[in-house]
């Protein structure tokens, strides 16, 4: 489990951005209990800042994040990347506080494709698990603590980094992250 309390923090992190605007502004905050944060606001709809996590790389994994999507007024979404080859490559689940869903995407060269999702609550300024695990071709999203669909792709079917994802002018707090590999 990852979390933010100790000196690790931000170190054992590489912020980066998908797409247009300026670039995501990561700290610290502290609430009930330390998370990492996307504060900027900037409101560029392609937009996409990434935390990526330095010291895993993994194709199979089971990953769980616990986000509390804080304000935005053009999103207020929170996601996780896996399979993570570069900034323009990789898939995602997110969960959007504003327009109520799951979605699943896969990323090729910057531009993003739905491959699956579902209409939820999602509610703004309340915390939420969202997870994903992916083994081979098959991917299985779970929000909340349940299982809500599954997807299959074969676009990256190597390793790759995982790590943290907003939108545009999503203001988010992640308070853990907790990775299993399952190669």
């Amino acid at each position: 489990m990852i979390s933010f309390d100790g000196a690790r923090g931000l170190d054992d992190f590489e912020f980066a951005r998908t797409g247009d605007g300026k670039p995501g502004e990561w700290s610290i905050v502290r609430g009930d209990a330390p998370a990492l944060a996307q504060t900027s606001t900037d409101s560029t709809d392609n937009r996409f800042p990434l935390a990526i996590y330095r010291p895993f790389s993994g194709r199979d994994v089971d990953v769980t994040t616990r986000f509390l999507p804080v304000a935005g007024k053009v999103d207020q979404a929170a996601g996780i990347v896996i399979r993570l080859t570069s900034t323009d490559d990789y898939y995602v689940v997110r969960a959007n506080a504003l327009e109520d869903n799951v979605r699943f995407y896969r990323v090729v060269g910057g531009r993003r494709e739905m491959l699956a999702g579902v209409n939820t609550k999602v509610s703004s300024k309340a915390w939420h698990a969202l997870g994903i695990v992916a083994k081979g071709d098959r991917f299985t999203i779970s929000f909340d603590g349940r299982e809500i669909f599954t997807a299959n792709d074969r676009t990256f079917t190597g390793a790759g980094r995982i790590g943290l994802w907003t939108k545009s002018d999503s203001i988010t707090w992640f308070d853990s992250i907790e990775v299993k590999p399952l190669d």
